[in-house]
């Protein structure tokens, strides 16, 4: 490929570098829009003109994604994506990666990480051209090489069992919370717990939970920490006459959990720490256990790089105002609600003084530290985006709404990028909210003290809202669901949880019907 500057009568059928006059970068230059750049007094042009030898960058991409093996989408601009047709774990050959990036510079495939964990339709790699062609040779390398450079395994344990220890005096709440996390992984995948058995945490009792257990993956979730591959759990996997293989991984928090089998089964001991949903060891174990992959020894002993996922207290930890981390924050404001019990009005388009609810809680929003606020709206809510206009907010269009504040939140969760540090959920329809609330919650947040649900509460103790979610929790957040918002979060996340005094009953405060909005108007008086 040549590349630069030539007197415009030279440039007939060449590729336009930059667009001007109204044509496009990229496109191939025809007579008429020869004619056409001539006609506005241009002289000389930038193009690029390909060999005999090269393919153009549409079609270069084009013949990699076909050997890829993965869906493609169509190239534009030298690009082609690589796309999950499934749920599953996504194994990258790093070394193949590598190979293929080293064969030509024009040609470039970037990748998520080794097993990251992948949703129908995720995007799972890039090929791009970068200049406007590439050499046929390299283009034929490269094609005959992406196949093995990653697999997507799909689902391949379906039945998933469960059993769960518990000693005397241990409250029936803890169980909940260990059960909740797993069905909460476990959806996911599509998957749900084929069953559940809760038993005394002796090694007998367990071990004969394990051999009644119907699952082709068992798992174990103790009702104390396995210190020891002699411990409780993993000596009842050996009654039961299974084997353990592996005890401790190099990831934190995830290092005290262990790996086995049991009459052809994969048996996986879990930490304490799977009873949040904050990642862990546990879940790169599970995912891929999942999927059919078999961790080998190299496997595990890799899992160091990269497995510090737990933020350390005595690590110097950059601060802002308060106690929280350096990223930003981000208010999520949820305003997609149906305002079905206020019989016909829409209760965000009512008067809190002389603008509306949704106007005072993007205000309230904007009035405090926070770096960004988005707005999750319901499609073709123009009434209530025009009370948006002029107003420095973010407005999402949350397409899940029907499905509740989890698909709401689910839906604005997918715009919050790696700069955040925590993001606040927040109703629409509270009218004693201010800025005081979200920024007493940013003030609180402290990862080092594990201080990362930040839940606003009335004066006298009425829990509420709005609630500051740290970094930890962002995908679980992203995976939403119902009308729940982020209580499944809270609720299986409790050590995280810092309760945060509130002036007023304004974080308890909601208005859902004709009549509250009476009653509420009727003893306050709007300043």
């Amino acid at each position: 490929m040549t590349f630069g500057e030539v007197p415009l009568a030279q440039a007939e059928g060449a590729i336009l570098a930059h667009s001007m006059k109204g044509l496009r970068k990229g496109q191939r230059l025809s007579a008429e829009d020869i004619a056409q750049l001539a006609a506005a007094g241009v002289v000389a042009i930038t193009v690029a003109r390909l060999a005999e030898d090269d393919f153009g960058e549409n079609e270069a991409a084009a013949i990699i994604g076909a050997a890829a093996g993965l869906k493609a989408t169509a190239p534009h601009a030298g690009r082609v994506n690589l796309v999950a047709t499934l749920a599953g774990v996504l194994e990258v050959n790093a070394d193949a990666v590598n190979a293929i990036n080293a064969v030509d510079p024009a040609i470039t495939l970037a990748t998520l990480p080794p097993f990251a964990r992948v949703g129908k339709g995720q995007l799972l790699a890039t090929i791009k051209i970068i200049p406007y062609a590439a050499p046929q040779a390299a283009v034929a390398k490269v094609a005959t090489e992406i196949a093995g450079a990653f697999r997507l395994h799909s689902v391949a344990k379906t039945k998933v069992s469960l059993v769960l220890s518990e000693v005397e005096g241990m409250k029936p709440s803890l169980l909940d919370k260990g059960r909740r996390a797993v069905e909460a992984r476990l959806a996911r995948f599509g998957l749900v717990l084929a069953g559940c058995r809760i038993v005394a945490h002796r090694a007998s009792d367990m071990a004969a939970a394990i051999a009644a257990s119907k699952g082709d993956l068992v798992l174990l979730l103790g009702a104390s920490a396995t210190s020891d591959i002699a411990d409780v759990a993993p000596e009842a996997l050996r009654q039961a006459g299974g084997r353990v293989t592996r005890f401790g991984i190099p990831v934190d928090p995830g290092n005290l959990l262990f790996i086995g089998h049991h009459k052809g089964r994969d048996v996986l001991g879990l930490p304490g720490c799977a009873r949040s949903l904050a990642l862990n060891g546990a879940d790169w174990l599970l995912e891929r256990l999942i999927c059919g992959i078999k961790p080998n020894g190299a496997m595990l002993a890799g899992m160091g790089v990269g497995g510090l996922l737990k933020e350390i207290p005595t690590r110097p930890q950059p601060r802002r105002n308060g106690g929280e981390t350096s990223g930003k924050v981000a208010i999520i404001l949820l305003a997609a609600g149906q305002s079905r019990r206020m019989r016909g009005r829409d209760k965000l388009l009512e008067k809190v003084g002389e603008v509306t609810m949704l106007e005072h809680a993007a205000k309230a929003a904007l009035g405090s530290k926070a770096d960004t606020v988005l707005v999750a709206l319901p499609p073709r809510a123009n009434a209530r985006r025009a009370r948006l206009a002029g107003l420095a907010v973010r407005p999402i269009n949350a397409s899940d709404f029907t499905e509740g504040m989890g698909g709401s939140l689910r839906n604005a969760m997918a715009h919050i990028g790696p700069e955040y540090s925590a993001v606040i959920v927040a109703l629409a329809d509270m009218p004693e909210v201010t800025p005081a609330h979200y920024d007493a919650l940013i003030k609180a947040y402290n990862p080092g003290q594990n201080h990362e649900i930040c839940r606003a509460e009335t004066e006298n103790g009425k829990l509420g809202h709005p609630v500051l979610f740290g970094h930890r929790f962002f995908e679980a957040l992203g995976d939403s669901a119902g009308d729940s918002g982020g209580k499944a979060v809270v609720r299986s996340s409790q050590e995280f949880v810092l309760n945060v005094p509130t002036l007023g009953q304004g974080a308890a405060l909601d208005l859902d019907t004709p009549e509250a909005w009476d009653a509420w108007r009727a003893g306050h008086d709007p300043q």
